[in-house]
């Protein structure tokens, strides 16, 4: 089962860079091989949604993380062999010349020490002993019990091959087995990124989240932060217990659009299996995660930026008219309209939100009023990031506290910058 998203939570998430601009996939990106990144990226765009599968995975890379395991495989070997195996499907369709001598040879000799080193690997003390592993285990040893690899398995080391049996490794690698290899280097890219995972958890001492069941509405969170800040502040954050939405409010710059981010990625990375930048933290899966932090106007068909979040507040209804489970967020409801409009459909939009039980909602708004009113709701938390005057300066603690608050510093950020005395200079 895959969690549903899309390219908008995607962006806002920023969960693969775009021109100079790192991401979150590249954040956990140390695979060594250019199959084992296709598989990184994969992951990332499909994260799971199934409570067994989501902790399967996570056992995993933990217990390789836990074994400090380094890559056991030659990147080159790796390229090499698959450089065999495509180049000649490739030189067929276009028909050009087929792979020359020395290039089957490499190839061939790259698949042998590849699944004699696999072959190790799988029988490694602490590697053999990972029970969430097991299934992949059996299933690579299967592929290397097939009868037809048993000389793979007696080459010698520095061995150089004879004409005849490159001849005879090239037609079982390349054609009578050609699946089986093709698994086996499957395999290998797997291994690939749950290592590259498992070294990020060891460096940055990510933790693994625990997944619970479907339907739970839990999100329990402690010491969460953005795994992109230099020198991030942790807050803490939990949903459940008949409580499932979040009214956040504080001044610009106080931290609410970073805070939304780092629980919508924690989240999103949790139910990929991976490691996330917390202390502790387990939660109920999900259906999906859509969030709306950094809209755009839908200038393709003529609209303006409040009717495209009219159009993503519609599409987030569907989807919960549907009776999923989702974890939804929204930075600034309805900011691309008058204060008038935007306070009674956020309350509006928010009353509504409430009655789905099994979702988890998160509204910022600047619309204290909005968040007074919606004070009667028993399953709303009301959070807020303060600001602290020093002087005329603003100061952020970045870090949540409980109520709702009306801080408004926008005039006096402007007068700081002294925007008014330059527009009130005559130019000489």
């Amino acid at each position: 089962m895959i969690l549903e998203t899309d390219s908008q939570t995607m962006e806002d998430l920023g969960i693969f860079g775009r021109r100079e601009k790192s991401g979150i996939c590249d954040l956990y990106n140390h695979t060594h091989t250019r199959g084992g990144e296709a598989v990184l990226q994969e992951m990332f765009r499909n994260p799971l949604a199934s409570q067994e599968a989501i902790n399967r995975r996570s056992s995993i890379i933990e217990s390789f993380a836990r074994l400090h395991i380094p890559f056991p495989f030659d990147a080159g070997a790796l390229d090499m062999a698959e450089k065999y195996l495509t180049s000649a499907d490739e030189r067929a369709r276009h028909r050009q010349s087929p792979l020359s001598e020395k290039e089957i040879v490499n190839g061939v000799t790259a698949i042998i020490e590849l699944m004699q080193r696999i072959k190790s690997f799988i029988t490694t003390n602490g590697v053999s002993n990972i029970n969430a592993y097991m299934e992949e285990l059996n299933a690579i040893a299967l592929l290397l019990e097939n009868p037809a690899f048993e000389p793979v398995f007696r080459e010698g080391a520095k061995g150089k091959l004879s004409y005849g049996a490159v001849a005879a490794y090239d037609t079982l690698f390349r054609i009578s087995e050609r699946s089986s290899v093709t698994q086996l280097l499957a395999h290998i890219y797997n291994m690939d990124v749950y290592l590259s995972v498992a070294k990020v958890a060891t460096e940055r001492n990510f933790i693994f989240p625990k997944a619970l069941e479907k339907g739970g509405g839990t999100l329990c969170l402690e010491g969460v932060y953005h795994p992109e800040l230099k020198q991030p502040i942790a807050n803490n954050l939990f949903l459940g217990d008949g409580q499932n939405q979040v009214f956040l409010t504080g001044a610009n710059m106080a931290g609410k659009s970073t805070f939304l981010r780092a629980v919508s990625t924690a989240l999103y990375v949790a139910h990929m299996g991976f490691p996330v930048a917390a202390a502790a933290m387990h939660f109920s899966v999900m259906d999906g995660i859509f969030t709306t932090i950094n809209l755009p106007d839908n200038l393709g068909i003529g609209a303006s930026h409040f009717y495209a979040e009219v159009l993503r507040v519609k599409k987030v209804a569907t989807e919960l008219h549907r009776g999923k489970s989702l974890f939804i967020v929204f930075d600034e409801l309805f900011r691309g309209t008058n204060v008038k409009d935007a306070h009674e459909a956020t309350v509006a939009i928010a009353r509504a939100f409430n009655r789905k039980k099994t979702s988890l909602f998160i509204i910022s708004s600047h619309i204290v009023e909005a968040g007074e009113e919606l004070r009667t709701q028993t399953n709303a938390a009301f959070l807020y990031l303060p600001t602290r005057m020093n002087g005329h300066t603003p100061e952020y603690t970045y870090t949540l506290e409980k109520g709702i608050t009306d801080d408004r510093h926008g005039m006096i950020i402007i007068r700081n910058e002294g925007i008014l005395d330059i527009l009130k200079k005559r130019a000489l």
